[in-house]
């Protein structure tokens, strides 16, 4: 069984991904800024590393500012990199987004880019576990497109996956060899616009969704097909409706 490091380790899809490798046997350690490391400074990389065969890297950007989450994503994955040299780790995996091989001008998603990049290069083996949007973000969608009573999304398609999925393709990449792309995504595709209005709905929340192809997703305008995997993909079983019942929105 292996020692496996999972940065973010503490937030919404790291603590589901170290419980499942614990389960299942390995040495999983959740690793954050909350247990003292941190990975923009380098304040405990070096000794959460000791000894560790795989680092999974799902941590995330405290600001989605574009010259912030470029910084982060560079840096942070600089320092793991050096890290894992130094400690002879012969497998990292990244989550990252379904999307950032084609053509978009999401900030968001060029700092992934640039992230994935440095994976590439790093001479460490690799996997990059590319994910469609999360359920567990319909509401803050919803909430950063809304004007007055309307919430104005493109029509543009998406195919999300529930976070527990998506935790469940990491921990399984992490278990095994480097694999190196790979993508994931749930069993469903809707317009941007469906999906959220469809989660607005059984919520009984009163907005509206308008379907605008002008508004943006994020600050940017996305391609039809821009957040949808390709042919190859690994597809997961959990459907909008089934997850809605079972995830209220948060207070």
């Amino acid at each position: 069984m292996a020692k496996i490091v999972v940065i973010g380790g503490t937030g919404l899809i790291g603590s589901k991904v170290v419980a499942k490798l614990n389960a299942h046997g390995h040495e999983a350690v959740a690793a954050s800024p909350n247990t003292g490391v941190n990975t923009l400074t380098g304040e405990g990389v070096a000794e959460a590393l000791a000894g560790a065969d795989v680092v999974v890297d799902v941590s995330n950007s405290p600001s989605f500012a574009p010259d912030d989450v470029m910084e982060f994503f560079t840096t942070s994955t600089n320092t793991l990199l050096r890290a894992e040299a130094a400690a002879g780790v012969t497998h990292h995996v990244a989550l990252t987004i379904v999307g950032t091989d084609r053509p978009q001008n999401i900030p968001y998603f060029a700092a992934k880019v640039a992230q994935e990049k440095l994976i590439r290069e790093s001479g460490i083996g690799y996997s990059l576990v590319h994910a469609t949007q999360f359920f567990e973000f319909l509401g803050s969608i919803a909430d950063i497109s809304t004007d007055g009573n309307t919430v104005r999304l493109p029509g543009g398609l998406v195919q999300p996956i529930a976070a527990d999925d998506v935790a469940t393709a990491v921990a399984r990449t992490a278990a095994g060899s480097p694999q190196g792309d790979i993508e994931i995504a749930g069993p469903e595709v809707f317009g941007m616009d469906e999906f959220v209005r469809r989660g607005l709905v059984f919520r009984n929340d009163p907005r509206e969704v308008v379907r605008d192809d002008s508004a943006p997703y994020y600050g940017a305008l996305i391609e039809e097909r821009t957040l949808v995997p390709v042919d190859g993909a690994q597809i997961f079983e959990t459907r909008l409706e089934d997850w809605l019942p079972l995830n209220p929105p948060r207070k």
